[in-house]
């Protein structure tokens, strides 16, 4: 068969939005509408130098970068840098922007991943900042909660918890993990990194192109789902303008939120979680009936825990261990190693069997065994062992798609036990003249959360909780005080020792798929940071998920229409449905990524056209 070539047609893409999807599963978040098409007969012109899909060339910089979905973001961390800051000093002012300027994805009701690199110690440390569920609500509580909920709001009851409401809200943990990095690794007092979005809260920033159509996106579903939330008269209050949400260019303000950034800046980490603003959300949980208590919040620390790795081709790719996906990752290249997908061609069918087969191994590896290792042992060890991955490799046709693909079972590779405790989103990184790059990562989940918001405090709870099993037999089942499954996963890459890329990919259960094409894009086919990202991605859907969802079949393949007219008819010959998108409806997330080139000390920055992105170096 002919080989087949991703390629670029120069044209506009629209941008996706999350929907609602009232089971508590995003596989993918597809489009609820685009933004626009170009005019007819035109479309985007080429990049002069790099691959053609290239949308725009490489940040360079040598004393220090941001790279984000939000320019003021990346503009507020570069200006802490320039005032002295670490990179983790940049990373909380930009995180903080971020909580304000992108409601749709992320806010200070929401949890946050970070990986850290540190060139005094010469050591990667990972922070895990996602939230528990509250201590007083067992699983058969739940399970007759969910059932009512979705009886009042006349809906079909599932064994899914909803997105929107009480029942989906954990204890926010993006706060915590701002004031535990700031500790080990702040110059400037806090106030300072918290400065920036003070300023925007209160006088306003212009809501950028991508957002706006989220929020647009995100509120349909609110008001047609309504019933589910017990309160939505404080999130009408914050993020809407004359009872419209956002438009393009339009100027949004959020004073709520500037009193609760200051009352951080000057209270610390205390005044969210035992201290005026605790008693706020839980008050308000308490009047609606249900949702973390006081001492869920009082109680409530993130974790420092250890980055893992496996060699790929020479690069040592480091992920956080569950409760998040991050070692689904790691599965797939441990695999993927196992193909010579040089021989077999950028984007050609062989190329894409093998990475979407090793996505679904890992992929039902995940829906088993993956879940909070304070209540479940996970087998780490077996899992990212080379010696099970050799096993589950010979599981791929190249050929043909197999519609049965179960979990593997990793314990006979397990060499030791791996201590607990040690171990719609977005995602940013920033780097600093001392050396210090950080990954981070941070999410709602879907979309602007659960619909809830607490009187007087500018943001809407999350909806992680959503990502629980009711069924008893999970390892991912519901349980007090349990942190749930995430999606969310920062991602670095070391080579011979030295820091070599702090990258993410958003986009939910997609997330993996993500880093790995990228990673496959630069190690395997020579692509830089910026072509890595611009190239079109393929995502697989129709997996299990630790939810409790199960697999259907050989699941379908979405394609972007970068890649050559020929991959989908090949890839249907071999098994699969697939889905030409014309559009970003997809799914395919959004890439931030700062390589650091250790010969001459110099970082290039990317982001991507599918969000609203910018990397700033100086």
């Amino acid at each position: 068969m002919k080989s087949t070539s991703v390629s670029r047609r120069p044209q506009r893409r629209a941008a996706w939005i999350p929907r609602v999807v009232l089971t508590g599963l995003i596989g993918l978040i597809t489009a609820l509408s685009t933004i626009g098409t170009a005019q007819a007969g035109i479309g985007r012109g080429d990049h002069y130098a790099g691959s053609p899909w290239q949308t725009r060339s490489p940040v360079l910089a040598q004393h220090g970068m941001i790279a984000s979905e939000q320019p003021l973001a990346s503009q507020a961390g570069i200006e802490i840098l320039k005032k002295g800051g670490s990179a983790v000093d940049a990373a909380i002012a930009t995180s903080a922007m971020l909580c304000l300027t992108e409601p749709v994805l992320n806010g200070l009701g929401a949890d946050a991943f970070v990986i850290v690199w540190d060139p005094e110690t010469h050591k990667l440390y990972g922070y895990n900042g996602s939230g528990w569920s509250p201590k007083d609500r067992s699983l058969k509580q739940m399970q007759a909660a969910v059932k009512a909920a979705y009886e009042k709001a006349g809906i079909d009851p599932t064994d899914q918890i909803p997105l929107l409401g009480p029942l989906p809200v954990t204890v926010p943990g993006i706060v915590d993990a701002w004031f535990a990095l700031h500790q080990k690794f702040g110059k400037l007092p806090i106030s300072e990194d918290l400065a920036p979005a003070i300023y925007y809260a209160t006088h306003g920033f212009p809501v950028t192109q991508v957002v706006a159509k989220y929020w647009e996106g995100n509120w349909k579903a609110f008001e047609k789902h309504r019933g589910l939330i017990k309160d939505f008269e404080n999130a009408q209050k914050v993020f809407l303008i004359d009872g419209h949400t956002p438009h393009q260019g339009e100027i949004f303000r959020n004073p709520d939120m500037a009193h609760t950034l200051t009352l951080l800046a000057k209270g610390g980490r205390d005044a969210f979680y035992k201290g005026e603003i605790a008693h706020v959300m839980a008050d308000f949980f308490k009047r609606i009936g249900t949702g973390p208590a006081y001492s869920d919040f009082a109680d409530f620390h993130g974790e420092w825990v250890t980055p893992q790795s496996v060699d790929y081709r020479g690069y040592d790719v480091y992920e956080l261990p569950p409760n998040g996906q991050g070692f689904a990752t790691l599965e797939m290249l441990n695999v993927l190693k196992g193909f010579d997908l040089k021989k077999t061609g950028l984007g050609s069918p062989d190329t894409l069997m093998a990475e979407i087969g090793a996505f679904r191994l890992a992929s039902a590896d995940l829906s088993r065994w993956y879940a909070d290792p304070r209540f479940y042992h996970v087998p780490v060890k077996g899992l990212l062992s080379e010696a099970y991955a050799d096993q589950r490799r010979k599981l791929i046709d190249l050929q043909h798609a197999d519609p049965n693909i179960a979990p593997g079972n990793p314990l006979p590779y397990q060499t030791g036990v791996y201590p607990s405790g040690s171990g719609d989103t977005t995602d940013f990184e920033t780097a600093d003249a001392a050396g210090m790059m950080v990954s981070m990562i941070e999410s709602n989940y879907a979309g602007m959360g659960s619909g809830e918001a607490a009187p007087g405090l500018g943001f809407m709870f999350q909806d992680r909780g959503a990502l629980y099993s009711l069924d008893p037999k999970s390892a991912n089942v519901y349980a007090p005080r349990k942190r749930p499954f995430h999606t969310i996963i920062p991602a670095f890459v070391m080579k011979d020792g030295a820091p070599w890329m702090a990258f993410g990919v958003m986009g939910g259960y997609f997330q993996p798929q993500g880093q790995t094409q990228v990673l496959v894009n630069m190690i395997d086919f020579g692509m830089n940071v910026q072509e890595a990202g611009d190239a079109a991605r393929w995502a697989h859907v129709g997996d299990a998920t630790p939810t409790g969802v199960s697999s259907k079949g050989a699941g379908m393949v979405l394609l972007e229409s970068g890649f050559d007219s020929g991959l989908a008819a090949a890839l249907r010959e071999r098994g699969y449905a697939v889905k030409v998108t014309t559009h970003a409806e997809g799914g395919y997330g959004g890439y931030e990524a700062i390589q650091y080139d250790a010969k001459h000390h110099v970082y290039w920055g990317a982001t991507e056209m599918r969000r609203d992105g910018e990397v700033i170096g100086y």
